[in-house]
């Protein structure tokens, strides 16, 4: 077994602490197995020294430090480190032209660092941390295989790439002027203009653009460039269904016959995408694997059930399955949390009617619908923000909100620990029941002592979330709460929204796009249709038969079960499974 000891240098602060990682190694009375790096200041761990008695594990304050074992052939796959004691990633997906080739996994295991490797945004130090790794070495480290090929024709100019990133709220940051002149600076393809309906924010600021306007952009920009290598990383993040299936249509029509890698955690949309599939795993912040590639079903349905045939792997205690049978709306008048008479909202440029209707005590009410078609506006009149033209909505007594764009709060609290942050929003969090479970899955613990200003959209999103959960409520309304969370992560979250509802007398309002999380956690559906941007309609919560197939059949889109996982599978439009449903009505459970 080769021993791998890793240091989180956001988590890890010497300044801190009693350096207890120091303090505590048994044999470290040479200071040469743990020390303060007087140039990171940070601890570094010697691999070749430590024992792996796992102390200064537990001793450290803030759980920066990993120690694990792994097989000693997998060395040689080590394809890159982030310095002494740093990050270690195992493996790359191999691209193969007109194949798109889907990247599965957890945050934090090497996902974009893998992404600027292959688009040749930097060369990959081979794990030699002290030597200077040139791009020939990286040629001949994959020798033989289809890498070398490829790094060959990257290094040498003859392959161009394309890397759309992660985080589009960057955008703003480094682009100014309107629409317009950014289009004509890319040089974004007309046709991609009027098929994503750009060409209508012509003349708006970049700045005032919403995050799946933003999205649309980037992904335009990127397969208007006339390249060999294309890279999406969460192409999916903050756009609703319609506009995914449009997406996923555009990248498979731009990109063909040409190397073509997709990040993404909408398992519906990577499913529908992707011709192959790697898992990564290990662990998040220590090091990642590149899994070999399967099938893109065998690939879900594997990471779904916790296991990687492949590597005779396990990577997940439990499986994650999926109902498939739609379950019964039961709720009497007496059980009623909220209610409303018939709604109309008039903001001048735009009007939303919502049918009376009522939201019960126990319920987790999935709320779906494309952009712009007044979700938001919706539950801002829930909670009193907007009031509405026509109709009334009968008070609740607590309400905890999640709004949809949380960069604000990083913004007005930069210089807030995580830690002061959420005792602000909720007081004694660690006491609360549900502590355990957030932090568990999120990870929030090496948060604490980070300023909300530091933050990544990932993290940030993690922190927000989970003050909402744990603020004591009679209905918790959270708007978007996927968005860049990867799977585990959505999993932690529906599992503790269930926890939260069967445990207590409130009930939930989830806005998202990710069919597959609404499917997992909801047992009521609100549909929203009409005309984005001019006018909203809705016919309040239903049982989740009635409302899937009423947005389904507005969306033209339908849906099929995964016989193993029990998951929603979207169908390719024209299909002979999508045409007799669409004739039978059922577009959801089948």
């Amino acid at each position: 077994m080769a021993r791998i000891a890793v240091v989180d240098r956001d988590a890890c602060q010497p300044r801190k602490c009693g350096q207890e990682c120091v303090k505590y190694c048994p044999v470290n009375k040479s200071g040469k197995v743990v020390y303060i790096d007087e140039q990171l200041k940070k601890a570094v761990i010697s691999e070749a020294l430590c024992i792996g008695c796992g102390i200064c594990v537990h001793k450290c304050p803030f759980q920066a430090i990993t120690i694990v074992n792994l097989p000693d052939e997998l060395e040689k796959d080590c394809v890159h480190r982030y310095g002494p004691s740093g990050f270690k990633l195992y493996r790359l997906p191999i691209l193969r032209r007109d194949k798109i080739i889907g990247v599965l996994g957890r945050n934090a295991l090497g996902k974009t660092t893998m992404a600027k490797i292959l688009a040749g945004e930097f060369v990959p130090n081979l794990c030699n941390t002290r030597d200077k790794v040139t791009p020939e070495d990286v040629i001949r480290y994959f020798k033989g295989t289809e890498l070398q090929t490829y790094f060959s024709e990257l290094y040498s100019k003859r392959l161009r790439s394309v890397h759309k990133i992660q985080y589009i709220e960057l955008i703003p940051v480094y682009l100014k002027g309107s629409v317009e002149e950014i289009v004509k600076k890319a040089g974004i393809n007309e046709q991609l203009l009027k098929r994503f309906g750009l060409d209508k924010l012509l003349d708006r600021k970049i700045e005032n653009l919403s995050g799946g306007e933003l999205q649309k952009l980037a992904i335009a920009a990127a397969l208007s460039k006339d390249a060999d290598v294309y890279i999406f990383d969460e192409p999916a993040t903050h756009l609703d269904i319609v506009e995914r299936i449009k997406v996923a249509d555009a990248i498979r029509e731009y990109t063909a016959n040409k190397y073509v890698l997709v990040i993404e955690h909408d398992l519906t949309v990577l499913d529908f995408l992707a011709d192959n599939i790697v898992i990564v795993y290990g662990k998040p912040g220590a090091y990642g694997i590149v899994s070999y590639p399967a099938g893109a079903r065998e690939a879900i349905n594997e990471y779904l059930a916790g296991y990687i045939s492949s590597e005779n792997m396990r990577i997940r205690d439990r499986p994650i399955k999926f109902e498939t049978r739609p379950p019964e709306r039961k709720a009497s008048k007496a059980s009623r949390l909220v209610e409303w008479t018939d709604i109309f909202i008039d903001l001048g440029s735009f009007q939303l009617e919502i049918l009376a209707s009522f939201i019960s005590k126990g319920e987790i009410v999935g709320i779906i619908g494309p952009n712009g078609i007044g979700k938001t506006t919706f539950l801002k009149a829930l909670v009193g923000e907007i009031k509405p033209a026509k109709g009334q909505i009968s008070s609740i007594p607590r309400i905890s909100y999640k709004p949809q764009y949380i960069r604000d709060i990083a913004v007005r609290n930069q210089d807030v620990t995580v830690g002061l942050w959420l005792a602000k929003e909720v007081g004694d969090y660690s006491n609360n029941p549900i502590w355990p479970d957030l932090n568990s899955g999120f990870n929030l613990v090496p948060l604490l002592e980070r300023k909300m200003g530091e933050l990544s959209g990932g993290e940030l999103q993690r922190v927000v979330v989970a003050a909402s959960l744990l603020k004591k409520a009679d209905l918790y309304v959270l708007d978007e709460p996927m968005a860049y969370l990867d799977v585990e992560q959505r999993i932690t979250v529906a599992r503790t929204i269930r926890r939260i509802i069967e445990e207590s007398e409130a009930a939930m309002l989830v806005v998202e796009h990710d069919i597959a999380m609404l499917d997992y956690m909801s047992n009521a559906i609100m549909p929203f249709v009409g005309e984005p941007g001019r006018r909203g309609f809705s016919p309040g919560p239903t049982d989740m038969r009635t409302g899937m197939n009423m947005f389904l059949k507005w969306a033209d889109a339908s849906f099929r079960r995964d016989i193993k996982s029990g998951r929603p599978r979207l169908n390719k439009p024209g299909s002979a499974l999508d045409r007799e449903q669409k004739e039978r009505g059922e577009l959801y459970y089948i």
